[in-house]
């Protein structure tokens, strides 16, 4: 089975307070030039997309500098949606991907998403308000060289009126894996329809920057090792 991720990118759509508005506008039309073109204006980190280092990393790498198999990852799921608004997930978290003796795999991830369900709120104003990953979490994920997936805007807490005066500040999560060169893949939405180990293919577009939106589709493991045998 493959599950569609991905926030579809559409004029208006939700993104990070400051970042470039979203517009899918009409540039030429079947009627008037014999074909349809779109022109499409948007930021690197317009919906469903991949961090590269560069993003918050002075000097760090952009994504032309990997490989494309780099952006397929042996994903497991936590299930974090008994965290409420700007919730910290802690580090304990981290530890649930253990395999156990005997399990189908036998081996450690390579990417840890956090199951949120914030993708419910969004397009509302609520969706900024999300779980963000305690720093303690984050340095675990880089420690053990996990890359991360949020189905939420940030794995930081994103700046609002109602931010804490107990949450950290800036872009520890960030810091802590991209200065690791661990990926950070954002804005994943229907990741209830996946197991609990599964596959996700992120490829971004090919483009030398920051960041890029992706095409998230997980793959299940049953249907991975047909195609194996």
């Amino acid at each position: 089975m493959h599950v569609d991720l991905s926030q579809p990118i559409e004029t208006g759509m939700q993104t990070y307070p400051g970042d470039p508005a979203v517009a899918v506008r009409s540039h030429a039309t079947h009627d008037e030039h014999g074909a349809r073109v779109d022109a499409i204006e948007c930021g690197s980190h317009t919906g469903t997309h991949v961090d590269a280092p560069a993003h918050t990393v002075p000097g760090g790498e952009t994504l032309d500098a990997y490989p494309i198999d780099r952006f397929v990852f042996d994903a497991v799921r936590v299930d974090c949606r008994d965290l409420g608004a700007r919730e910290p997930i802690p580090a304990a978290r981290v530890s649930e991907p253990d395999p156990k003796p005997g399990s189908a795999t036998g081996t450690e991830p390579d990417l840890v998403a956090f199951w949120t369900g914030w993708d419910t709120h969004w397009g509302t104003d609520r969706y900024l308000d999300h779980p963000y990953l305690s720093p303690e979490a984050a340095e675990r994920c880089a420690d053990r060289g996990f890359d991360v997936a949020v189905d939420s805007l940030n794995p930081d807490p994103t700046p609002t009126a109602n931010a804490g005066d107990d949450e950290p500040e800036g872009f520890a999560a960030h810091q802590a894996l991209l200065g690791n060169e661990q990926l950070i893949i954002e804005n994943l939405t229907n990741l209830e329809r996946t197991g609990e180990r599964f596959e996700l293919r992120a490829y971004p577009i090919a483009l030398e920057s920051d960041g890029a939106p992706v095409r998230a589709v997980g793959v299940d493991s049953a249907d991975r090792s047909e195609r194996m045998e």
